[in-house]
């Protein structure tokens, strides 16, 4: 049973149709990588499986569980919206740290908020933050930012803000982290710094969605590709296969440019 399935989504602004029939699935421990040009519609369909916007039509499932079915309003209800969201990690274009928290409180800030909910938590409130705290340390360690965790995000390099977005949408221990064009807010020479921890986090086989431009990086990472053009999916398949050898003349001409650039 795949850890994703993704079913027939679509989703309109008005009469634009942005997602037409999106269908794949995801196993667990797989990174898939979404490549297009811009207004194809890959952050869009990102937006659908964080529950920051509602298809029209569709359904999302999560380790055999129906989180999403267009059909039944019951799954569309506010109130459950936000615990779906916890099955996905987001990682946004533009890092989003709140600029008057430190490192580590960027990271443990909304784990804290969820601990208070838990039924022991006035009993036991000291050692669950403790815990909290240690393990956004530990995180903001795996990240390389030991050192940077009583910083601010302004006294951050914008590779290192990203690793600590990174960090953040790992803290709530996502069933898929997603990351939307991770990189296309840094200069070159700080691309390099965050795709390594995304190359690392592949190699621990996190579950993991990748809206990316880096075509090299897509084909050495992901376990499979999909080309999206004017909001359909247009080719899907292996790493290798789609970027190297496509066999739609859309995906061709796709990659042909952005070799030519």
């Amino acid at each position: 049973m795949p850890i994703l399935d993704v079913q027939h989504i679509e989703k309109h602004f008005g009469a634009t149709r942005v997602l037409e029939d999106i269908s794949f699935s995801l196993e667990q421990g797989q990174a898939l990588a979404i490549i297009g040009s811009s207004g194809s519609g890959k952050t869009t369909l990102l937006r659908c499986l964080n529950f920051l916007e509602t298809p029209n039509q569709g359904r999302i499932l999560v380790n055999g569980e129906t989180l999403f079915d267009a059909d039944d309003p019951a799954t569309q209800r506010e109130s459950e919206v936000r615990k779906k969201r916890l099955h996905f990690g987001l990682v946004f274009q533009s890092f989003n740290l709140f600029p008057q928290y430190t490192a580590l409180e960027n990271v443990t800030l909304a784990p804290q908020l969820l601990a208070q909910e838990r039924p022991d938590f006035k009993q036991n409130k000291k050692a669950i933050l403790e815990e909290i705290r240690r393990e956004g340390g530990e995180l903001l360690g795996k990240m390389g930012l030991s050192d940077r965790a009583d910083h601010y995000p302004h006294q951050l390099s914008g590779g290192q803000q990203q690793r600590v977005a990174i960090a953040r949408a790992l803290a709530l221990k996502p069933d898929i982290l997603c990351f939307d064009e991770p990189t296309s807010a840094l200069d070159p020479e700080l691309t390099g710094e965050v795709l390594k921890v995304i190359r690392a986090l592949a190699q621990q086989k996190t579950t993991m969605i990748i809206v990316t431009h880096e075509m090299a990086f897509a084909r050495d990472v992901a376990d499979q590709v999909i080309f999206m053009d004017e909001g359909v999916i247009v080719e899907q398949g292996s790493a290798r296969q789609v970027i190297e050898s496509p066999r739609e003349e859309r995906t061709r001409q796709f990659l042909s440019r952005y070799s030519e650039n």
